[in-house]
């Protein structure tokens, strides 16, 4: 039988997934923020060889990766015998997308003969479904807006840039980096009304080919709230390819805010 680790970062998905799965093993990173509570297992990034021999220990089969981690700083005189082995090829991918690390961390847990699963494989009904989820139907404007943000993430996916971007009557306002989502929007709240057609669309996916066991793109409370800010009229998502976080405070304030959610097949 499986037994399950959740290797925990910040925000409330991780939560979602333990409180789901009682008696998985979970893991939380030293200098990363974090909402667990209960029995937790803390480790450092420093120490890969140690976390595989307690995972192993432990009965571990299966792992997945939850929650916000960011990109660690790593002190090298701290790394024990597993990260020597995996630093030559981490440091440098340390330089490229989050996609590409990513794939790097799934490809050495995998070597260790764990089972990478993704949130939404264990939590399925956390994915948008296709159509309108809440508000008023977008009008045609907005989803050639739409169609418009998506082309643009498309064209940007082998760059392994990010997963949003804010079109509005045609005009490209914003486009994720690494700083995220919020850094976006925050980004686009403050465009000059001059440089402004219209009030737009932000719409998130993931790039093509990405691996969504891991980063798999996701919407919450605060995606609204800063979408709100930013004046757009609402958020279109890859239908079956993000996730909602918090379903029914999303869908609360999606309602305060008067924005529309859907989630296209793009």
């Amino acid at each position: 039988m499986s037994k399950l680790a959740i290797l925990c970062g910040g925000g409330n998905l991780p939560l979602a997934l333990a409180a789901a799965n009682p008696e998985a093993y979970c893991v939380v990173f030293e200098g990363v923020e974090h909402a667990m509570t209960g029995q937790v297992h803390t480790h450092r990034f420093e120490e890969m060889g140690g976390l595989f021999a307690a995972l192993h220990d432990a009965g571990v089969t299966q792992l997945v990766m939850a929650g916000g981690l960011g990109r660690p700083a790593l002190d090298p005189t701290r790394f024990d015998a597993g990260m020597m082995a995996i630093a030559p090829r981490l440091l440098p991918a340390l330089q490229d997308g989050d996609d590409a690390i990513l794939r790097l961390i799934i490809a050495v847990f995998e070597e260790q003969g764990f089972e990478v699963v993704g949130a939404h494989t264990l939590l399925p009904e956390l994915c948008i479904e296709d159509g309108l989820v809440a508000g008023v139907a977008p009008s045609t404007q907005s989803l050639a807006d739409a169609d418009r943000a998506y082309d643009i993430l498309s064209a940007l996916s082998p760059l392994d840039v990010g997963q949003g971007a804010v079109v509005a009557a045609g005009l490209c306002l914003g486009i994720e980096t690494l700083q995220g989502t919020d850094a976006l929007l925050r980004f686009v709240s403050e465009t000059p009304q001059p440089l402004r057609r219209g009030k737009g669309v932000f719409v998130k996916a993931p790039k093509r080919g990405q691996d969504l066991r891991v980063d798999m793109p996701a919407i919450g409370p605060g995606t609204i709230a800063a979408a709100a800010a930013a004046g757009v009229e609402g958020i279109v998502v890859e239908a079956g390819k993000v996730m909602i976080i918090d379903r029914a405070e999303t869908l609360a304030a999606l309602k305060d805010s008067g924005l529309f959610l859907m989630g296209r097949t793009l």
